[in-house]
């Protein structure tokens, strides 16, 4: 018998520990509640939306409401709605809100995936510890705000309800 029949043997048992090893790591993320399946993606996961929110935000910050809803999959919807909450609150508390949206002590603490849709709920400090929720989709190489309603957004809506109760609790949370 050659020298290299008992590796040929252990490659197969290491596969097969490898995908065991992979299986209980996405187990470990899904989540249930009430019947909704749902995952908590880990920081900086290759499918977050986060770096999408991030350049939204700061479009936001700079008050351009054009570029920011044309990352939407509604851009007229998320315009308008943009321009009138700009102008209830005045053109520079509307910059000074989304710039301090993602700045300490503000956080996001948690992304919850359904499907190809997100979640990403904030923790906002500066308002009693609020948590806010936005909704993405993918959309070709990357995502857009969610503005259409749809199950599976109703459904991200329930788990953001959930977090506001207390019902569920964030996972070690992001900074």
């Amino acid at each position: 018998m050659p020298a290299s029949t008992p590796q040929r043997r252990r490659a197969p048992l290491l596969k097969r520990w490898a995908w065991l090893f992979a299986l209980v790591a996405l187990a470990a993320t899904a989540q249930e509640l009430d019947g909704i399946r749902y995952r908590v993606l880990a920081p900086g996961a290759a499918d977050s939306a986060a770096p999408t929110a991030q350049r939204m935000l700061a479009l936001l910050a700079q008050g351009n409401i054009e570029a920011a809803a044309a990352m939407s999959n509604a851009p007229e919807r998320r315009r308008q709605v943009l321009e009138d909450y700009r102008k209830r609150v005045g053109e520079s508390q509307f910059n000074r809100i989304f710039s301090r949206y993602t700045s300490p002590p503000n956080r996001l603490i948690e992304e919850v995936a359904i499907g190809e849709r997100r979640l990403l709920i904030w923790e906002l400090a500066e308002a009693g510890h609020q948590l806010a929720g936005q909704y993405f989709l993918r959309s070709g190489d990357g995502f857009v705000l969610d503005d259409a309603p749809n199950d599976e957004r109703l459904r991200l809506q329930r788990v953001l309800a959930a977090y506001r109760s207390g019902k569920i609790k964030p996972s070690a949370g992001k900074d």
